[in-house]
């Protein structure tokens, strides 16, 4: 590898803008927020990104189903083509 070029490849904090939720991981990408965090060392302070989605809040991961409105999708396309 070329010395100079890569990003700095650092900890990072990542919060799930849905749940709340928060961990720490480590990444390149940069932020001027940052959050204290309880490590076995002591408190240490490291950028903070905030998320839309993780694997919190995300359904796959979650579990959780979503329930789609087919009625009104079967009666716009009645009013577009009429029933046959």
């Amino acid at each position: 590898m070329k010395p100079g070029i890569h990003p700095d490849y650092r900890p990072v904090v990542f919060q799930d803008a849905n749940t709340g939720a928060r961990f720490l991981t480590r990444s390149t990408i940069t932020s001027s927020r940052t959050i204290e965090w309880d490590t076995p060392t002591g408190v240490q302070t490291y950028p903070l990104v905030v998320v839309e989605v993780s694997s919190d809040s995300h359904p796959f991961w979650t579990g959780a189903k979503r329930t789609l409105d087919t009625e009104g999708r079967v009666e716009k396309f009645y009013q577009r083509y009429g029933r046959r």
